[in-house]
């Protein structure tokens, strides 16, 4: 009986996908949503196929705006409550897992300075290369790039580049050790 449940319960995700990314630019094959996320596409979204999106516990929120560009790649698991804005170039690879409440912003959408807060500033593109992880409620800013398999840390703010194959965590997000050496006492 199982089993038929959760056939059930996957079909139901496909048909939300496709509901929800209706308005995508390109919405791959077995792409999955369950919950009800916000998806809002005024420029371009393209979702790779077998994407697993859930926002179940709190709304995840994915939105290109007008001349922006959301990329996801194949076979990416996004979490609950994550916030995702495009208003450039936001390139998520494939394989890549985000934790919950997980926040990537191409832009700040205000300046600091209080006579120009009205403006908003200039946009820079966020890329996350294959198979990244990034645990809960992490930040990545503008102008980041995060190099293949590298893992970042819960709570961490992700403000300059991270190299392939790292362990980064802190605020602001810093290297700690590559992913290729062993543990003291590992073999």
């Amino acid at each position: 009986m199982s089993a038929w449940v959760d056939v059930w319960n996957n079909v139901w995700a496909v048909l939300r996908a496709q509901w929800y990314f209706r308005r995508a630019t390109r919405l791959g094959a077995k792409a999955r949503v369950w919950g009800h996320p916000v998806v809002n596409n005024w420029g371009e979204m393209w979702i790779g196929e077998r994407l697993r999106l859930v926002s179940t516990i709190a709304t995840t929120e994915l939105v290109a705006a007008r001349g922006g560009r959301l990329e996801i790649g194949n076979g990416v698991f996004i979490n609950y409550g994550c916030s995702f804005a495009a208003n450039q170039l936001i390139r998520i690879g494939d394989a890549c897992s985000i934790g919950p409440h997980t926040i990537l912003m191409d832009n700040d959408f205000h300046r600091m300075e209080p006579e120009r807060r009205n403006e908003r500033p200039d946009s820079a593109p966020i890329v996350l290369e294959e198979n990244v992880w990034l645990g809960a409620r992490v930040m990545v800013l503008k102008g980041v790039t995060i190099g293949a398999g590298s893992v970042i840390g819960a709570g961490s703010v992700v403000s300059k580049n991270i190299p392939p194959r790292c362990l980064a965590a802190g605020m602001p997000a810093k290297v700690i050790r590559p992913l290729d050496s062993p543990q003291e006492g590992q073999p």
